[in-house]
């Protein structure tokens, strides 16, 4: 057999396992803006379906609204993706499997970032009650539950994060490490009674990004129970080109570390690079390289690359059993352990 007709052999056993399994994408930024009545944002959600995932998580508010507008965020968002016929909402991990059998995407929603509860730790409960099951402690910047991951200095949990982390856990909110500092990080995990998970962090051994994670928070993380879910961002894969490559990269790394049990997908998909960098280049506190002129932004692996990262899995001699753990069964597998 040729090389050609291998790489094509290959592409198509990768598509077929990706038709086949799982697949869960756990993380994307829907841009909601309440005054936007086009809905091209949500039309988007259509892509990820063609591409094969079954279930999405999208990021609706968090550190840079206050409650009452993360509020009239979840009611917009939950109004406009239940009158999406393809789309299904998700409360629990069964609303996963409905989906799926009725050719729909499953779609969650988490916050990234806990200022939008105002110090109010009801609002954790009912948040959890409008579909708010995954909710990151904090986003780059420090707030009064931590510290973030671009700060200066992380001070770890405050006395009120202490409460923040135990009442998510009593309301079955799945505690989520990204885009927080070390720190903060490894403190919350101490006081793990369920899995937790970095949603989209890579390894910061292969890519040194101040959004990456360390062996150790890697290791910890997984010891709850959690997992690792990796970004196709190239910021945090450090590559510039063959982003599916750096994923397989990253992927093959943590498996070697932690076992393929706690490895999963969250690539944090961006459809318009230009606006999103555009966005961070104007909020230099919260993007440390924002400020460097001869930073070239950011690019990101789309949802239709899955079957390479796959293709490149299984030229790693990876078994098809880990590679459905990885594209889905692993977040299943948190989550209902998470949500109990």
């Amino acid at each position: 057999m040729t090389r050609v007709a291998t790489v094509k052999r290959a592409s198509e056993v990768a598509q077929a396992l990706c038709r086949s399994a799982l697949v869960c994408d756990m993380v994307w930024p829907l841009d909601f803006d309440p005054a936007d009545t086009t809905g091209n944002d949500y039309g988007k959600l259509l892509r990820f379906h063609q591409a094969g995932v079954h279930c999405l998580s999208v990021t609706l508010a968090g550190d840079n609204q206050s409650s009452a507008q993360a509020l009239a965020v979840v009611a917009g968002a939950k109004r406009k993706l239940a009158a999406l016929p393809h789309v299904h909402l998700v409360q629990s991990p069964e609303d996963i499997d409905i989906a799926r059998r009725n050719g729909q995407l499953a779609v969650a929603t988490h916050f990234e970032g806990t200022r939008c509860l105002e110090r109010n730790l009801d609002l954790i409960w009912v948040f959890a009650e409008l579909g708010i099951r995954h909710n990151l402690l904090a986003f780059n910047n420090a707030n009064s539950v931590g510290g973030g991951c671009a700060e200066r200095v992380d001070g770890g949990l405050t006395r009120f994060g202490r409460r923040v982390v135990t009442e998510m856990q009593r309301a079955g909110v799945l505690v989520d490490l990204s885009h927080c500092g070390l720190r903060t990080s490894r403190e919350a995990i101490e006081m793990a009674e369920r899995p937790m998970v970095f949603s989209h962090s890579n390894a910061a051994a292969l890519a040194p990004s101040f959004r990456n994670i360390d062996d150790a928070s890697i290791r910890a993380v997984a010891a709850t129970g959690g997992l690792v879910g990796v970004s196709g961002c190239s910021g945090y894969l450090g590559a510039e080109e063959d982003l599916p490559g750096a994923v397989v990269r990253h992927i093959d790394y943590l498996c070697g570390m932690v076992g393929a049990r706690h490895v999963g997908l969250g690539l944090d998909v961006v459809f318009d690079a230009a606006a999103i960098n555009q966005w961070v280049r104007s909020r230099p506190d919260e993007w440390p390289m924002a400020s460097d002129p001869h930073w070239r932004g950011f690019s990101y692996v789309m949802p239709e690359q899955i079957p390479e990262i796959v293709a490149g899995l299984l030229a790693l001699g990876y078994a098809t059993s880990d590679i459905e753990d990885i594209l889905g069964r692993n977040w299943v597998r948190v989550i209902t352990q998470a949500w109990a």
